[in-house]
């Protein structure tokens, strides 16, 4: 199972959005998993190299050069996440699962 990280301000608004495209993707027949997780614990997260993908969030896109020092201490790519697909209505995550899809 290939697993990938939302990083976003409060952790909230990821959750729905990780669940919704996990959902999406195994639904698919894909077997990767989203989780969510701060900002604050972001680097702290990335760090114990649990995940194959990171994504930042728009509203965190500014702690973005930071978080990818984290990540390439880990060799795993992070990706800004576009947002049209940070949006938890069907369309948005299609392209979520896109996005996930060409990065993982």
């Amino acid at each position: 199972m290939k697993r990938a990280l939302i990083i976003c301000a409060g952790g909230m608004s990821s959750s729905v959005i990780a669940k919704k495209t996990t959902e999406y993707l195994q639904g698919k027949g894909k077997e990767i998993e989203l989780d969510a997780t701060s900002a604050s614990q972001g680097s702290t997260t990335i760090a114990k190299d649990e995940y194959d993908l990171y994504l930042v969030s728009p509203q965190t896109k500014m702690y973005f050069a930071n978080l990818e020092k984290a990540a390439i201490k880990t060799n795993k790519p992070i990706v800004n996440i576009p947002p049209q697909a940070y949006v938890p209505i069907p369309m948005g995550i299609e392209k979520m699962g896109k996005l996930v899809e060409e990065n993982i």
